[in-house]
């Protein structure tokens, strides 16, 4: 299929863009580069440095480039800073995917795969979580994710849209050969502070509470290699062009790892000693956050190659020692 992906010189929709080339789909990007990179991309695929919230504009791309389905990444992701500017969030991530939705009708293109967050689910009670568990989002980012799943439903219903949404929660790791990965501007993601930290980037790794109901005191949560994340949403797109019907999955670890374990597997894997401090909980932390993916496997045969903890650390730091100050280097 001949596909546009929104963010896709992002962490996530960089990977997803290799997955699909491998998989022999045609693949454009379309990215505002607000927290992307370009160098992310491979050559000689068609970029666009555009804003989907410009409808307008969007619908030309979508027709001139024949566009037959839409793999969904482009959102603001950080926790913190949705809860600080709610309206920054609703705008792009809610606004973004409205104009989305809207060009694409206007193209006629069905097909949407989105990237959504296991955040939509808060603070459950039980685990693994299935689709099915209630959904009550702790905080902004969370809500909006919400709020397009259900504009997404609402537009199939009314209006033919055909779509997968999935989510998850801790996308980790780098192509193993080093030569894309995980680089924010901000970063609050556990195992690229792990590792900047053991390469002296940072003075020590902070643990935010060490009295959970757990095997060792600390938070349990959810971690898939980003290269699996990328296969699930190629099987996502390929459900979509056999007239597969609208689904909602989760992909997980369905086991979960701690955070003293993922520090304790960095310190293994890259040979070297590094501060760790203890610090107080930080509120509205769960205890344990792990998705069940069992749906996604038994229907679409999504099955993890490279979600082993020690196989997510071994690559993340084959790119963070290569590319010590990411695509800045």
């Amino acid at each position: 299929m001949r596909v546009l992906v929104t963010g896709g010189a992002g962490y996530i929709g960089s990977h997803v863009v290799r997955a699909l080339l491998q998989a022999g789909h045609e693949v454009v990007v379309y990215d505002n580069l607000s927290t992307g990179h370009r160098q992310a991309l491979p050559g000689g695929i068609p970029f666009y440095e555009e804003d989907i919230r410009v409808t307008e504009r969007l619908t030309e791309v979508l027709l001139a480039e024949r566009i037959e389905a839409v793999l969904h990444f482009a959102a603001l992701s950080l926790v913190g800073e949705s809860m600080q500017e709610p309206q920054k969030y609703y705008d792009n991530n809610v606004g973004g995917t409205l104009s989305l939705v809207t060009a694409m009708r206007q193209a006629h293109v069905e097909n949407l795969v989105f990237s959504s967050t296991a955040a939509v689910y808060g603070e459950p009670e039980k685990w693994p979580i299935l689709e099915t568990a209630p959904t009550f989002p702790t905080n902004v980012y969370g809500r909006t994710k919400l709020v397009i799943e259900g504009l997404l439903a609402d537009f199939a219903a009314a209006y033919g849209l055909r779509y997968v949404s999935l989510r998850y929660f801790n996308a980790a790791g780098a192509w193993p050969e080093g030569t894309i990965g995980e680089d924010h501007g901000t970063e609050t993601h556990l195992v690229p502070l792990i590792l900047k930290t053991a390469l002296g980037q940072r003075k020590a790794i902070s643990i935010f509470g060490t009295d959970y109901a757990t095997a060792d005191g600390t938070c349990i949560r959810d971690y898939i290699h980003v290269c699996d994340l990328a296969q699930a949403h190629v099987l996502a797109l390929e459900h979509l062009g056999r007239g597969g019907e609208c689904r909602i999955y989760n992909l997980g670890s369905e086991q979960g790892f701690s955070v003293r374990q993922v520090i304790e597997t960095a310190k293994k894997v890259t040979q070297r000693d590094f501060a760790v401090e203890e610090a107080p909980r930080r509120a509205g932390d769960p205890a344990v956050l792990v998705a069940s993916s069992a749906k996604i496997r038994q229907e679409l045969g999504w099955q993890p190659q490279r979600s082993e903890l020690e196989t997510i650390v071994e690559d993340a730091w084959r790119w963070h020692k290569a590319q010590p100050g990411g695509y800045g280097d």
